[in-house]
């Protein structure tokens, strides 16, 4: 099924993880993808796992944009140099996000900048920047929130705080922007297998701790997160925006009382 044909999709933080796993689901869905990163490495080896069979762009559909999305000029650069080359975008994810854990009275000055500066204004400068471009393609924008941008978690203040960030910044792109044609919505994962909770994976004690929580058994996957994303970007979602999608496996069900 090629739901995004002649569609050119921004997906940040496409190095790994969930990102990676994304660009992979839209270029199989016959997406151009362009991959934004602040590592060139990893984005070349997720552009090596892309499908180079399309005529939209003869076989050159594929695009690697090294970027810091916490320095706005660099995303300024980055959406004028897609539109030079592509002429228009049609869809943006913003999946690039840093995890900074610490209680308020642990965390310095610079721990929450770092947090407020990848998680929530990275998020911020792209939108800002590309919604001229999706007003005119009547676009949308797929936000990866967290279930801790929904509800509180311990030992993470500062996550928490962007993530509630990109969650109501969500909302309130969606509302703003519905009359010119622009869909917003988030998806909001709970614990996923990434680079990111290694940690979490290799201690059996708090994965035991996390799954007790969870109904479906398991941590999601990036495939999983994927999945979601592209329904929220494709036609079939035409009717839905302002949305924060829960991808958690039912976690956010529960009233915090473990299974017994």
């Amino acid at each position: 099924m090629k739901r995004f044909k002649e569609k050119i999709v921004i997906v940040t933080g496409a190095g790994s993880g969930i990102g990676r796993a994304t660009a992979i689901r839209f270029a199989n869905e016959g997406a151009a993808v362009v991959l934004v990163g602040r590592t060139k490495s990893t984005l070349e080896e997720t552009a090596s796992m892309l499908p180079q069979d399309y005529t939209f762009i003869h076989n050159d559909n594929h695009l690697t944009v090294t970027c810091d999305i916490s320095v706005q000029s660099q995303v300024q650069a980055m959406v004028e140099h897609v539109i030079k080359k592509f002429g228009k975008i049609d869809v943006v994810v913003n999946n690039a996000g840093k995890a900074v854990q610490g209680k308020i009275t642990d965390l310095s000055a610079d721990d929450w900048q770092d947090a407020i500066n990848v998680n929530l204004n990275g998020t911020f400068y792209v939108c800002q920047a590309a919604m001229p471009e999706l007003i005119k393609s009547k676009g949308n924008i797929i936000n990866v929130s967290s279930v801790s941008g929904m509800g509180g978690d311990w030992n993470m203040a500062a996550y928490n705080a962007a993530k509630a960030g990109v969650t109501n910044l969500t909302r309130t792109l969606a509302m703003d922007h519905g009359r010119d044609g622009v869909r917003v919505n988030a998806v909001n994962p709970s614990v996923t297998k990434t680079n990111m909770t290694t940690n979490i994976q290799e201690n059996d004690a708090t994965t035991e701790k996390f799954l007790a929580r969870w109904p479906r058994g398991g941590l999601a996957t990036p495939e999983d997160i994927a999945a979601a994303i592209t329904f929220l970007a494709s036609d079939d979602a035409a009717m839905i925006t302002g949305v924060n999608l829960p991808v958690d496996g039912g976690v956010s069900a529960s009233n915090g009382q473990p299974q017994f």
